[in-house]
């Protein structure tokens, strides 16, 4: 063979190689996101695929019904019970199924459901494409108020769809429906999410629903009857089938575009006439695969391998969808924090647009170390968006929440959740239109009697599970507290000390950025409660008695016993306000490190997860938020390397499965772990939450190359901020030296004012520990 030929082959083949890498570079953030990955686990609100970002659609398959765990889409069940709108914190709705069977009706879906395969399944952000065994192929697609649906049936099969408005659906009982034909291509209707315990109020879904071609048969049920054919129905066991004439073609294709509101059948249809005036499907996934990578490619990562580059954008993605817009698209939000339901108008700007959108949301616990970081550096328009929401809620109801539902109020989880997310947004200058004044007020009614810190988990009707009283009169909240009638979930008494004397130091942040100086120095002084209840005999946090007294038996190991969903050794480093005053009262920093070290090497041996339901007396829990910030302690006891070490362990063996069973170890809370796993692997944090009142971020060794956040400059001065490495390998993780815009660097913080101006940290990686590097003391410590 010529000599010239064979080159020639070798110049193509490495052309080739060198146009695949190109092409890899080229991929867009959006076609890294992987929604599969943990998809055999978790609850009703965690998948999702044809949804935009905090839409108030999720449209996805549900395998599982009846349940706020296992259920929704779960990759190892074969079998589809339908297609629902909503899956979002203790709601969801209008459920259909596309079908060819002789069905009569009932109430359980297993009538109607279908075995599909993941063979022919495709599932991106904004899209989701599989076909049922009986032939059906399903495509789903929307925008942020409009489901939208492409089904293609095989020849000659009479094509149905099933509306099911009854029974089981995740989180909820629908426990009534009605639906009727209104148009000769329209049906319209509405289902009711029953009242539950963390939701005290029910909460009705509405619909319109429009084809692409004429209904033929509209055959609505009532119990186990069909009606007379076109009649409507309502009540607490119906629904509808609706029939289209069968055609002649290979593929017949049905497009139903679905509309909703939690407000009216009318808004409802607003929604759907102002978002999707068209049946372009194709159209709609590109938009919607558009919008997504326009949020993801803010942050833009560099090396590091498809799995990784896979994983972190569907961890940005996670961090930016769980938590769902309620509001209409004119700004009409339904109002359930009063005795009657109420519709309420957000303010409109100059254009007649709302000014921002009105929230459902699971509680901001743990998003001190997430979402303020995440969302406030890179998404700060959708901080204040939040920030607005529920400051409105506080308006019509009294209250900031810690987790609204379907207009109501919670009490999800334990204290002032909120208050960390304000006061990072105004310490950040995210202010825009908030009147901070108001703000402020509504924060300290928060953490005073009455206030959202007086009610424990779900607690609707009396504010004594907080056991704010003896906290304000004692410094502590007793464990147990005395059993009465409607208490709530998570009264443990250790844990909830010790997150208001977090909370309170937030306050206290606030209290001296706006002057106000009596207020300032009784947070400040209820920020150091938690040295009530370190006992120093044992070396851990431990709960004290009403009788004021330790309390006995006393085991650090044991889960919920006084700490809230952790144990008193996972819980002992709650103290973020405070780092220097916890290795005080452990003996000195070097106390602190060799215990907060131990505690890693034994979490190690779990993966540094509680890996069951039943197995939980471990010592830390980077599956949930309690203690996930513990990695970053080591940055404020001279002892960087650590920090540097333990997160590169944590991302390896915590978050960096990448399949169907592996992901968030069941508890990916709308977005906090997701963000969590984000910032692990770009290499900054905020163990105060970013509420100090000149904030900063905390520097660790990233997963990646490059890394380049895109800043918002109607918020921000700067164009962008990166962070650039050498030598950066698994082994590698040690940073040896630094710059920041050139100029050596040899602090551990980067300063938020002086970030947001944009520049180029560069980290030169090496295999040994430079305990040197970083030895300037962080702010505060």
């Amino acid at each position: 063979m010529p000599r010239n030929y064979l080159l020639l082959c070798l110049i193509f083949a490495l052309g080739c190689v060198s146009t695949a890498e190109t092409h890899s570079e080229k991929k867009k953030a959006v076609d890294w996101v992987d929604p599969h990955i943990d998809a055999a686990n978790s609850r009703w609100f965690f998948f999702s695929s044809a949804c935009r970002p905090f839409g108030m659609v999720n449209l996805s398959p549900d395998n599982l019904l009846g349940g706020t765990w296992g259920t929704g889409y779960r990759y190892h069940v074969d079998t589809i019970r339908g297609f629902s709108h909503v899956h979002a914190w203790q709601l969801s709705g209008v459920s259909v199924m596309p079908t060819t069977k002789a069905w009569q009706p009932n109430a359980d879906p297993d009538a109607y459901s279908e075995t599909f395969s993941h063979d022919e399944e495709i599932v991106k952000a904004g899209y989701h494409k599989l076909r049922l065994n009986d032939g059906i192929q399903v495509e789903l697609t929307s925008t942020t108020r409009v489901g939208f649906h492409r089904y293609s049936y095989l020849e000659e099969q009479t094509p149905y769809i099933i509306f099911n408005l009854t029974g089981p659906l995740g989180p909820s009982i629908m426990t009534k429906g009605q639906v009727e034909q209104t148009a000769k291509d329209e049906i319209t209707g509405y289902t009711v999410n029953g009242a539950t315990r963390r939701r005290p109020k029910e909460a009705p879904v509405y619909f319109v629903a429009k084809f692409d071609q004429e209904i033929e048969k509209f055959e609505a049920w009532e119990g186990k009857k069909f009606l007379e054919e076109g009649k409507a129905a309502e009540g607490k066991k119906c629904g509808v089938r609706i029939a289209f004439a069968p055609s002649s073609e290979a593929d017949q294709y049905v497009r139903m575009k679905v509309g909703i509101s939690y407000v009216s059948i009318e808004q409802a249809r607003l929604n759907l006439q102002a978002e999707l005036d068209h049946w372009d499907f194709d159209r709609v996934v590109e938009e919607s695969q558009d919008e997504w990578d326009d949020h993801l490619s803010l942050i833009e990562v560099e090396g590091g391998t498809d799995d990784q580059k896979r994983r972190f954008y569907t961890d940005l993605w996670h961090a930016l969808q769980g938590r769902r817009i309620i509001s209409d698209a004119n700004g009409k939000y339904c109002d359930m924090t009063g005795p009657e339901k109420r519709i309420g108008q957000i303010p409109l700007d100059s254009s007649g647009k709302p000014k921002f959108n009105h929230y459902n949301s699971d509680s901001y616990w743990g998003a001190q170390w997430t979402l303020n970081t995440l969302w406030h550096l890179v998404y700060p328009e959708i901080t204040e968006e939040f920030c607005e929401s529920m400051l409105m809620m506080y308006r019509d109801g009294g209250l900031i929440p810690r987790g609204p539902s379907g207009g109501n109020y919670t009490y999800v989880m334990t204290g002032a959740s909120s208050t960390p997310f304000f006061v990072s947004a105004y310490q950040k200058g995210i202010r825009g239109e908030i009147d901070w004044e108001e703000a402020y007020t509504a924060l300290r009614k928060n953490h005073m009697p009455g206030g959202i810190m007086a009610r424990a988990g779900y607690e609707h009707k009396t504010e004594l599970g907080g056991g704010l009283e003896y906290y304000i009169e004692r410094g502590y909240v007793p464990y147990p507290l005395p059993k009465r009638p409607n208490s709530g979930y998570h009264e443990d008494g250790g844990g909830q000390t010790l997150e208001n004397a977090y909370q309170d130091w937030t306050m206290a942040q606030l209290a001296l950025a706006l002057d106000k100086r009596e207020d300032y120095e009784m947070f400040r002084s209820r920020g150091q409660n938690y040295r009530n209840i370190y006992d120093a005999e044992e070396g851990w946090m431990r709960p004290k008695t009403l009788k004021d007294e330790w309390l006995e038996p006393y085991d650090p190991l044991k889960y919920d016993d006084g700490w809230v969903e952790a144990t008193a050794v996972a819980s002992t480093w709650f103290v973020p306000q405070d780092l220097p005053g916890l290795a005080e009262l452990m003996g000195g920093e070097q106390a602190l490190i060799e215990k907060l070290n131990r505690s890693f090497e034994l979490a190690r041996e779990h993966d540094f997860v509680n890996p069951s339901e039943e197995d939980r007396d471990k010592y830390l829990n980077y599956g949930n938020q309690p203690s996930m910030q513990t990695a970053h302690i080591f940055n404020y006891v001279g002892a960087p390397w650590l920090t540097q070490y333990w997160t590169r362990e944590v991302i390896e063996k915590t978050y960096s499965g990448a399949d169907p069973d592996h992901g968030y170890f069941g508890d990916e809370d709308q977005g906090l772990m997701g963000a969590l796993s984000v910032l692990l692997k770009t290499g900054i944090f905020s163990m105060k939450g970013g509420c100090s009142v000149e904030p900063y971020y905390e520097l660790s060794g990233p997963l990646f190359e490059k890394i380049t956040f895109h800043l918002n400059q109607d918020y921000y001065p700067g164009t962008s901020f990166s962070i650039e490495t050498e030598n950066l390998s698994l082994e590698n993780r040690f940073i040896q030296s630094a710059s920041w815009r050139g100029e050596t660097w040899n602090k551990v913080f980067l300063m938020h004012e002086d970030l947001v101006k944009g520049g180029t940290l560069k980290l030169e990686m090496g295999k040994q520990a430079n305990q040197s590097w970083g030895s300037e003391p962080l702010p505060g410590s």
